[in-house]
């Protein structure tokens, strides 16, 4: 028997995973944001330049045996009258790079911002997601001392938990933790919002089906939180952390502005700026101006990212 001849199309191949994510609604809505796919790029060079900031940076700001004194108060692209050498940012009273101290202040000011809000995170989540299951005196507790520190502002809240586990730090050691006080400074200053937006979304989850049937199925509360609830309550939490992640990091350039945060040992782009801050009315701008634009592209780029995530996951505006 003869074979029939084909008739119609042929299927078309299922498209692969790279395809199907290129495709979605999230990547589309980055495509065709401008502003958004912009302030990716300046974050991402950003980090880059503070996670490789050794490799990138010509000269090393925190080894003394470098510096020289003759180079200091160089104006950027401009050679010094005593050595020569030219600085593309300048340098400041010390004879230290710009450039430099700018990278590894980015690196400080960068690990704090991270660090701060993962701490917030943990702990906003945590406390989030018990007040709204559990409830009863759990929730009031919880609730009741995140109303009592909404009432304060957040830099004050901050400065208060770093001037007392900085009292209660020997000190000896208080240079060597003081990065990890300010981390935990403002990780405690900030899990409030994660708390009170978790609690919310955990109320609504907890009363939906799929929390009965894993009832059914003798599944306990700890198991249903974090396999079921946490999953479905994240989207909110992603925005709130990319903008905290900016206020993180303003607030500890404002704790180091203040003389309370990073120590001399170890500048963060607020040190920087309170050093150049004592420069600028001598004539000596770019000590300020370098350190203080480069902040406010972070956060600005940060801010701006955390604003189209917020419309690009909200399912009314799709």
């Amino acid at each position: 028997m003869a074979d029939l001849p084909r008739t119609g199309t042929p299927a078309p191949a299922a498209p692969g995973r790279l395809r199907k994510a290129w495709d979605s609604d999230i990547v589309w809505s980055f495509r065709h944001a401008p502003v958004a796919v912009v302030s990716l790029v300046v974050v991402t060079l950003m980090v880059l330049a503070a996670v490789f900031a050794p490799l990138i940076a010509p000269y090393d700001p925190f080894d003394p045996g470098t510096l020289n004194l003759m180079n200091g108060f160089t104006p950027p692209m401009e050679p010094n009258a005593f050595t020569g050498d030219t600085f593309w940012l300048g340098t400041d009273d010390q004879g230290r790079d710009v450039f430099s101290t700018i990278l590894f202040g980015l690196r400080i000011s960068l690990f704090v911002g991270f660090m701060a809000v993962a701490l917030a995170m943990v702990l906003g989540i945590t406390l989030g997601l018990l007040a709204g299951y559990l409830g009863g005196w759990v929730d009031t507790i919880i609730m009741r001392v995140a109303d009592v520190q909404l009432t304060f502002p957040a830099i004050l809240v901050a400065m208060l938990i770093f001037g007392v586990a900085k009292g209660i730090t020997p000190p000896e050691l208080r240079n060597e933790v003081a990065i990890w006080v300010l981390i935990l400074a403002i990780g405690l200053s900030d899990w409030v919002q994660f708390a009170r937006v978790v609690r919310g979304a955990t109320l609504v989850e907890k009363s939906r089906d799929y929390v009965a049937a894993a009832r059914l199925i003798g599944r306990g509360s700890g198991a249903i939180m974090l396999r079921h609830i946490l999953p479905n309550v994240l989207s909110p939490v992603l925005v709130i952390a990319t903008i905290s992640l900016a206020l993180a990091i303003i607030a500890e350039a404002t704790l180091s502005f203040l003389g309370i945060g990073a120590p001399p040992t170890q500048p963060s782009l607020g040190t920087l700026i309170r050093i150049g801050q004592g420069f600028l009315f001598s004539g000596e701008w770019w000590i300020l101006l370098f350190p203080a634009a480069t902040l406010l592209a972070l956060a600005l780029a940060v801010n701006l990212l955390g604003d189209w995530l917020r419309d690009a996951l909200n399912p009314r505006l799709r």
